[in-house]
């Protein structure tokens, strides 16, 4: 049980932390400042968590409200939200080598990605910042407060459900667009042989947001070459409409 417990708060999104054996509204508790905690240090961004409902014994939970705030120099209050993850955690697994989880799934999350004039964008800074403070053997810890290694986990199937994206192109002189993207599904998230629980918390949040990123792009390229064409037609009807004008005068 213990295992579990640590299993959980380590796994929903973002890394760290060490659990001792609670029960009931003490473990949600503690879920929810871990998760809070170590996620705005990993992001270097607030992280904060309504609420927290883990059913130890039936090896699933939920975490609910979740939001990542936006960096400082961008105008959204958020980069990224979500209403609900679900955790389905295989039992069996927990009396082996490696902890499996069969599958994650954050329903309906709503992102925003805002573009900068010089290509660059409030999601790619998180990635950065992830990246930098999750490298080599720093942040996050390998060991619990225990002394003792961390779980090495594998998730079988992680689900963005439902993506309601904003692309913000305001700052390249065009406005802000909504679409809702197609379910991201990621498989196998650390390898066969697992990794330890911090990291592969990271990892997640890492995949999610680089996945969304991915999509924005495609989005904001595809919307500024219908740009282009608009201006090229309009601009095509003014030389007309002057020829017109030449030949009527």
């Amino acid at each position: 049980m213990k295992k579990l417990i640590v299993l959980i708060g380590i796994l929903v999104l973002i890394a760290g932390g060490a659990f001792v054996f609670l029960s009931g509204d003490a473990i949600n508790a503690l879920i929810k400042k871990q998760i809070e905690q170590i996620g705005s240090e990993v992001t270097e961004q607030s992280v904060t968590v309504n609420t927290v409902d883990m059913k130890l014994l039936k090896g699933a939970g939920t975490i609910k409200g979740l939001v990542l705030a936006n960096p400082e120099k961008y105008n959204a209050p958020s980069a990224f939200s979500l209403n609900e993850i679900m955790l389905d955690i295989n039992l069996q697994s927990l009396t082996t080598d490696i902890i499996v989880i069969d599958q994650i799934i954050i329903d309906k999350p709503e992102a925003v990605v805002e573009f900068t004039e010089n290509g660059g964008a409030n999601i790619k800074d998180i990635i950065d910042a992830i990246k930098k403070n999750t490298a080599g053997d720093g942040t996050p810890v390998s060991e619990t407060e225990t002394g003792k290694p961390e779980p090495i986990i594998r998730i079988n199937k992680f689900v963005l459900a439902g993506v309601a994206l904003t692309v913000d192109l305001t700052k390249l002189g065009n406005k802000s667009h909504q679409a809702t993207l197609a379910d991201i599904n990621l498989t196998n998230i650390g390898g066969d042989s697992g990794m330890p629980a911090s990291k592969l918390g990271a990892e997640l949040v890492n995949k999610a947001l680089s996945s969304i990123w991915k999509q924005a792009k495609k989005e904001q390229t595809e919307i500024l070459k219908e740009q282009a064409k608009d201006k090229i037609k309009e601009k095509a009807k003014e030389k007309i409409g002057g020829l017109l004008d030449k030949l009527n005068g």
